[in-house]
């Protein structure tokens, strides 16, 4: 067919999708391509070592704990808690495992897997240090202090238990609301 022939029956787009883009595998091939494909994926994984891939999942876990508490968003299931109980998983140890690793006791990892207790700055820095320095202290600080923002924020009985104890408030005009 001549150029003019193909521009009068098909758009100039239809024309560049055509020929520009044009696929000429077979279902067949396409089929046998993507069955090249699996296998080569399967020989790579199987090149990596389990050192590896908990290199791979740490990173992972790191750039999760990154992104969430560089947002403005706060999550009440990713909580400092699913973070850890993340890290150990990834490690694959049990709790008792871990604990014993970072040298805790088993209970005072229970309370803060379950949200009862805080971690101290020394669990934080031993954690730190487990995972070789790909997961800073600060950023597990960075996860409570998400969580402790929230809480301030949101805790109206707090502020209503507290207002009989001050006494002698400044008294300004309200401040307009961000838009």
């Amino acid at each position: 067919m001549k150029t003019e022939k193909l521009h009068k029956k098909y758009t100039a787009k239809e024309l560049a999708g055509a020929f520009v883009f044009r696929n000429t595998l077979t279902a067949l091939q396409t089929e046998d391509a993507g069955k090249q494909l699996a296998e080569a994926r399967k020989k790579l994984q199987k090149k990596h070592t389990p050192q590896d891939i908990l290199y791979a999942g740490v990173l992972q876990l790191r750039y999760q704990i990154e992104e969430y508490t560089a947002s403005t968003q706060y999550h009440a299931h990713l909580s400092f808690a699913y973070f850890l109980r993340a890290y150990i998983k990834l490690s694959y140890k049990n709790n008792k495992d871990f604990a014993r690793d970072i040298h805790i006791d088993e209970t005072e990892l229970s309370q803060i897997l379950n949200g009862h207790r805080d971690p101290s700055e020394k669990t934080l820095i031993r954690i730190e240090l487990h995972s070789g320095n790909l997961l800073p202290a600060l950023y597990w600080f960075k996860l409570l202090e998400k969580e402790k923002e929230y809480e301030l924020e949101t805790d109206h009985s707090l502020r209503e238990r507290e207002e009989k104890y001050v006494k002698n408030r400044l008294r300004f005009k309200p401040l307009p609301k961000k838009s």
